[in-house]
This record gives structure tokens, sequence and C-alpha cells, in this order.
């Protein structure tokens, strides 16, 4: 999630000096309303607005944001046809309105906030009203276990003397990964490299740890008392993959008491009807686990595992496409199309 990943430079990293924010698009754009991107003192950059054809001349406004400890807005017009100033890359066409801000008082407070309610995974609205232009901005947020000061939460509200928009940040989705074996690898990694917070889980301390897993949460406990240490809920994506029946069992019928936002199981649709013998199957479940794409091997199932995920995440699954995909690194049955 490009977001987290800004609010994370943010607390980290005192070079952050400028937030970008698309707060109006006409026409097509490359990105939509809301998105973000960090403009640090050294010149790199966080996040995208752009194909790239925005950045470089956004960059040359931050020392004067920065100096000034004002916002600024700036925008960009490539509606008129004849317009080729932009160059062939643009790839856009539309009217952006960026508002830059420089991070610091009122606006570096709420975002340390924002990035700290999504660590206890709640979603949180940033709001800002604007009295005076673009120059004097109020801000407020609103979501769980924060006080709400009666502005709306409407995207982009226009009134006689104010302006207000909002920007809503929500909680990076968790991946709980069952099953820590070298299969497991290139699964989280792309996982995580597609905006999932995942979480890696298995009873042997040996495979479930920071050195095959860099850069992701591992926790150690067997199926039993698993379940509870994850403190599960509808927001929820889980992956079994341990590939010992027992264990997969045990961890699957502990989780079934939970409603969770998508659970797949690798293996065959056999196997999967006997880890859920007199149980009912739950909407949510996807077995065997991912699109068919005639993947083979660690490296192609992740692929079409993390499809599955951000096709579900996206809204993009089409119904009855559990019935099709990887079983141990085969293709089963036929999936349906979309």
């Amino acid at each position: 999630m490009e977001a987290y990943d800004i609010l994370q430079a943010v607390e980290s990293d005192t070079g952050a000096r400028v937030i970008a924010t698309v707060i109006h698009v006409e026409g097509h754009a490359y990105r939509k309303q809301g998105a973000l991107m960090l403009l640090m003192a050294d010149g790199s950059t966080v996040g995208s607005i752009s194909p790239g054809c925005l950045e470089g001349d956004l960059a040359a406004y931050v020392p004067g944001v920065w100096e000034s400890q004002k916002p600024q807005m700036v925008e960009y017009d490539m509606r008129p046809a004849d317009d080729f100033g932009w160059g062939e890359t643009i790839g856009c066409g539309g009217l952006i309105r960026i508002l830059l801000e420089p991070i610091a008082g009122e606006l570096l407070v709420n975002l340390l906030v924002v990035k700290d309610r999504l660590d206890h995974g709640e979603a949180v609205e940033l709001i800002r009203t604007y009295t005076d232009g673009y120059l004097d901005i109020r801000y407020a947020l609103r979501g769980s276990g924060i006080e709400e000061d009666g502005l709306s939460a409407t995207s982009a509200v226009r009134e006689p003397f104010r302006f207000v928009t909002s920007t809503q940040f929500m909680p990076k989705p968790r991946v709980i990964v069952f099953g820590a074996n070298w299969d497991a690898v290139p699964l989280v990694q792309m996982a995580a490299s597609s905006g999932f917070r995942v979480v890696v889980a298995d009873w042997r301390e040996s495979f479930c740890n920071a050195d095959r897993f860099p850069g992701v949460e591992t926790m150690v406990a067997f199926p039993e008392t698993l379940v509870e240490k994850l403190a599960l809920n509808e927001r929820d994506y889980v992956v079994i993959m341990s590939h010992q029946f027992e264990k997969d069992t045990t961890f699957l019928r502990g989780i079934l008491a939970y409603h969770l936002h998508y659970l797949g199981i690798m293996g065959s649709k056999e196997r999967t009807l006997n880890m859920l013998e007199g149980l009912e199957r739950p909407d949510w479940l996807h077995a065997p686990i991912g699109l068919s794409i005639g993947s083979e091997g660690a490296f192609e199932n992740a692929i079409s595992i993390v499809a599955e995920l951000i096709a579900v995440k996206r809204g993009k699954y089409g119904a009855g496409a559990w019935s099709s995909p990887v079983a141990h690194g085969r293709v089963v049955g036929s999936f349906c199309s979309w």
C-alpha cells in the first residue's frame, strides 16, 4: 500500500519535506483523486501521481513550499488536444490539481497519528478545511477512537467560505500464510510487494524465522494455539499451505469459527473436502487456491495466488472461480471467464 509506505517514511525519515495530494481530477488521469506522493529533501520520492511526467516539475516547488511553510496548489491541464508540451508519455489528457504541503506542525502530528491508527488496524480519514484559498488549512481526523468534529466525510465539499476535502487511509489488508516451507517464500515476497501486510505462521521455528522471511512478521505456534494468537477478523486473508494434512486440518477447523475476507487452501479439491468433512463450506473459501493460469512450480503458483488475492481485494473476482487453480503445482478443473 503506497499510502502506508509514505507514512512509514514520514515517521522514520526527518528528510521528508513535502507531501503531494491529488485533490481534484477532471477527465482522464493516471491516478485518481486522493493519490499521494512524498517528496524528500534529497530529491527522492515515495509513491507517484503520474507515469513520471509530473514528478520532475513538482520537485521544483519543494524548496519554496518548505521554506515558506505554506501549502501551495499546482494545476496541470492536459486537456487541450493541440498541447504537445507534455510530450508523448503523459498518458493523461485531463486536469489535475495537486496540493503541496510542508510536513511540519499540525500536519506532521496528524500523519503520525494516522500511521499509529493504521498499525492498530483502524481506518482513518484526514479532513482538510481550507479557509483562505489553499494557504490556510485546518486538519481533523475521523476514525475509530478519534474524536469527531462534525465535518462532512465527503471527499470534496464547497461552501461560500470554506472548501473541505478528505483523504481515507485504510490499514493494509493482512495475509496470514500458514506453512513456512520454501514454496511460501515467493508468495510472501509477492504479497508484501503488492500492498499486503504478511504474517507467516508455522509450528517450526527453524522454518518460520526472519532469515527465511525478511521484512514480514513471523509467528511460531502449533495450530491449536495459533488461531487465538492471530486475533482473526473479517478483513483477514488466510492461505493454508503447510502440506501436512493433519496440521492444515486442525488450523482450518479453528479458523472456520471466524468470518474471514478470504481463505485459500493449497491442494486438490478432494483434499479440501476431506479437511471439511462434516463442516459447511463458507463462501469465502477458495480451494484449490489461485487463478487458473497454467502455473507450475513455486514461483508461478505464487503469481497465481497473489493475482487471486488482488482480484478479491479489488472486488473483481468472478463467481464460481474457486473450482480451478493450483493444486501443488498443477492446474485442475476449469476456470470461469470474467
